[in-house]
This record gives C-alpha cells, sequence and structure tokens, in this order.
C-alpha cells in the first residue's frame, strides 16, 4: 500500500504524475461515497481548508478531528486510533508533531496514510511550492530558488521535491539552524543540487525564486527571544530581493511573522507568489489524493 510521509516516497515519474492531476479541471471521483480522517495535533489555517476541499471535489466526505478527540498515546495507542479510523474511512491525514506519529499510522497498513506536517517534513507544501513554481517556470530543470532561515521541515521537503525536479537548492541560514549530515545526504541520495552559503546576499544573486518560513514555528515559542536575536541578517527584505534581481519572485508558506522573517514590502509587491501557493495547497493536495486513492493503490 502507497502512503506519502515525505516527498522521496515519491519517484519522480509518480511526482510528475501528482502535479499533472493538481491540475486536471475534472478530478476522477476516487473518493465518492466514502470519508477521509483528518487528525491535527497542530491547528492550521491552510491544511484544514485545503484538505477538506480537496476531499469534497474528489467526491469524497471529510472529517475533522482535533487531538483532544482521539487522545493519541493518551486514551488509546496511535495503532489503536489508526484501526479505528480506518474502519469508517478511505485514507487517512495527520498533521502532527512527531514523525513517528505517521510512521505508526502507516506501519498499519489499513488504508492509505497522508502526512499533513510533523517535525521533519512537510510534503503537501512542498507539492504546492513545486506546483506554484511549474506555473511560473513551466520547466524547472535548471532553473533555482533560495531559502532564507531555519533548516527546518518546509526546507528539507522542498529541498527534495524541488531538487527532483532539477532545481538548485541554496541554503542561507545562522549557525545552528542547518542541516544536519543525515539531511545532506538524503539530499545527495536524491540527486539535488545543493549548496549552503553564509550570506543571504550569495544565495539569493541571480535565483527564480526567494523563499523563507516563520523564524519560530509552532511548539518553539519558549526560543522566540533568541531565534529573534539568532536569525538577525536573515529578513527577506527589499533590499534582500533588489540582490536576488528583477526575476526573482517571492514565495513563503505562511502564516507569515510580518517585520521578521519578511517585511510587509516583499509580501505585498508584485514579486510575491504567496496567494496563488497558498490556493495550490487544495489543488496540490487533490492532485495527491487522486493518484494515491486511484492508480496508486487501484
Amino acid at each position: 500500500m502507497k502512503h506519502l510521509l515525505e516527498i522521496d516516497d515519491l519517484t519522480l515519474e509518480e511526482l510528475h504524475r501528482v502535479l499533472a492531476l493538481a491540475q486536471d479541471p475534472n478530478p476522477p471521483q476516487v473518493l465518492a461515497g466514502q470519508g477521509m480522517a483528518l487528525v491535527f495535533e497542530k491547528p492550521s489555517t491552510r491544511t484544514r481548508n485545503s484538505m477538506e476541499m480537496a476531499v469534497v471535489q474528489l467526491g469524497g466526505h471529510p472529517v475533522y478531528i482535533q487531538a483532544d478527540e482521539v487522545g493519541m498515546d493518551t486514551r488509546e495507542t496511535v495503532e489503536d486510533v489508526t484501526r479505528t479510523l480506518a474502519c469508517f474511512h478511505a485514507a487517512i491525514g495527520a498533521r502532527v508533531f512527531a514523525h513517528s506519529t505517521v510512521e505508526r499510522m502507516a506501519n498499519e497498513n489499513l488504508v492509505p496514510v497522508v502526512n499533513m506536517l510533523c517535525d521533519e517534513s512537510h510534503p503537501l507544501q512542498a507539492l504546492a511550492d513545486v506546483l506554484t513554481l511549474q506555473q511560473e517556470f513551466g520547466d524547472l530543470t535548471g532553473r533555482s530558488v533560495a531559502y532564507i532561515g531555519d533548516g527546518n521541515n518546509v526546507f528539507r521537503s522542498l529541498a527534495l521535491a524541488a531538487g527532483m525536479l532539477g532545481m538548485e537548492i541554496r541554503f542561507s541560514g545562522p549557525p545552528g539552524y542547518r542541516l544536519s549530515e543525515a539531511d545532506r545526504d538524503r539530499l545527495a541520495m536524491a540527486g539535488v543540487a545543493f549548496s549552503e552559503h553564509d550570506h543571504a546576499e550569495q544565495a539569493v544573486e541571480g535565483v527564480d525564486a526567494v523563499y523563507t518560513d516563520v523564524w519560530t514555528s509552532m511548539g518553539q515559542e519558549a526560543e522566540s527571544v533568541q531565534r529573534l536575536k539568532d536569525f538577525e541578517g536573515f529578513q527577506i527584505n527589499e533590499k534582500l530581493m533588489v540582490a536576488a534581481g528583477p526575476q526573482a519572485i517571492f514565495l513563503h508558506c505562511l502564516p507569515a511573522h510580518r517585520g521578521e522573517e519578511v517585511s510587509d514590502g516583499v509580501v505585498d509587491s508584485a514579486a510575491s507568489r504567496v496567494w496563488p501557493q497558498a490556493a495550490n495547497r487544495m489543488h496540490a493536495a487533490r492532485g495527491l489524493l487522486a493518484w494515491l486513492l486511484g492508480e496508486a493503490n487501484a
């Protein structure tokens, strides 16, 4: 049974197929008369709305489930929650803190499991990111994206997805927030052209897209004061976009902490694609589910 826990669970051919289905105006009704359980340990505006509407557009019924309704590993084990939900639903999506949670769900192998975000990866966001880049540039071979900030779950998945499609990946962030050796090895194994830069100005020079995320993610609020100090000099502002060049677009997975990782002037500029990118969360999710519940697990 096929699941999606990280982008490299897909082959390059499968990634292309998912992105093609994301742009299909008449998606296959693979969820007709069926439900999909959407389990949220972490709340999210974009993930909930995009997933619910994607399920509806595929003919299905989404069921939003908050953490305290299932009590994974408190009221009952992750495995028992998964077995219960599989009694009622054709698929399970989970937005969780620990990657091990979605791994344990998938290991039950009862219905397809989709990682809607965890501490290690955010594959649904990455699908929307590369869909947005394709709409802007077409074939991504030889294109480039610079990610400025924290080498977090969003960056890991973006690097895999964009790199698999032939993009050059540049990263710049403060010491202590860069990729681990294991992460670098994973990108190398996927054939991703990856480079790290000490200064954001170096990383963005001549790139096609500049990307950032919040410096303090959900669950890291206690670190916010220290992170603001550590990330000084890594804000995406008008000056940095000028250094990138007039060809560069701006991407952000949202929500944006305006005045921290990005200035108002960049978010609201003509170069910004953050709203098409947000809209593509729904289209990308629909493409993934159409493939996962259709061709992949037929």
